[in-house]
């Protein structure tokens, strides 16, 4: 049986996971448009900037939020007068996996968009639909292969977040000690070992599961596109 301890990190883990990804897809799909659509003057600077959390050490990225929205900042002093606390908080674990997970979202919707025909765009132009009409009934359909493979690969990133959560939110127990949190107290804790084996088989599972809802929708969104 599972302690409530390992419960309550489990289920933190894949709420964090869920709401990253979700209040990141809106972001990563403008950009990821902007990236592929447009030559402009500083667009290899812009995609270096949103790649960076991929190549600097998770601490790092933690350190960054700490200064830039822990509680102490002009950023986090606004958001917590408004009700919303990142520091020593589970929203500040979401906006970490956020920062750690943007690239590995942006990515692959850029891919998908490159490799969209625009003489399909081009046709339903011709056909009097709108840029807004067109992005959403032809553009992103064509491209949910990226959109959906661009979340799994940020939802399994957050998942496994921990350098840039300790860093910024700590490890504090059912408040933002996500599974690898977890994970990494059981393996500092005499006696933990089989806990820890525990955590560690059931994160294998939930990225299995999530591998494989990955393949299912592709896999339906494909046959939706052929239709």
């Amino acid at each position: 049986m599972l302690s409530d301890q390992e419960i309550t990190a489990i289920l933190l883990s894949l709420k964090v996971a869920l709401f990253s990804v979700v209040s990141s897809l809106v972001p990563a799909i403008f950009f990821a448009y902007i990236l592929a659509r447009f030559k402009f003057k500083g667009k290899s600077i812009l995609d270096s900037i949103i790649h960076l959390p991929l190549v600097l050490p998770p601490v790092v990225t933690g350190y960054f939020l700490m200064l830039s929205i822990g509680k102490h900042t002009l950023i986090g002093g606004f958001f917590e007068s408004i009700g919303i606390k990142f520091a020593f908080n589970w929203k500040g674990a979401v906006a970490a996996s956020m920062v750690m997970g943007f690239p590995l979202l942006v990515r692959p919707i850029r891919l998908s968009l490159e490799s969209i025909d625009r003489g399909l765009e081009d046709a339903a132009r011709m056909l009097g639909a709108g840029n807004f009409r067109i992005l959403m009934t032809v553009t992103l359909p064509l491209a949910v292969h990226g959109i959906i493979s661009g979340s799994m690969l940020a939802f399994a990133r957050s998942l496994g977040e921990f350098g840039a959560t300790i860093t910024f939110v700590s490890n504090i127990q059912g408040e933002t000690q996500t599974l690898p949190l977890a994970l990494y107290s059981y393996t500092q804790t005499p006696g933990g070992e089989a806990m820890a084996a525990r955590l560690c088989l059931i994160s294998v599972f939930i990225a299995l599961a999530a591998l494989i809802i990955s393949n299912i929708l592709a896999s339906y969104a494909r046959k939706r596109i052929e239709r």
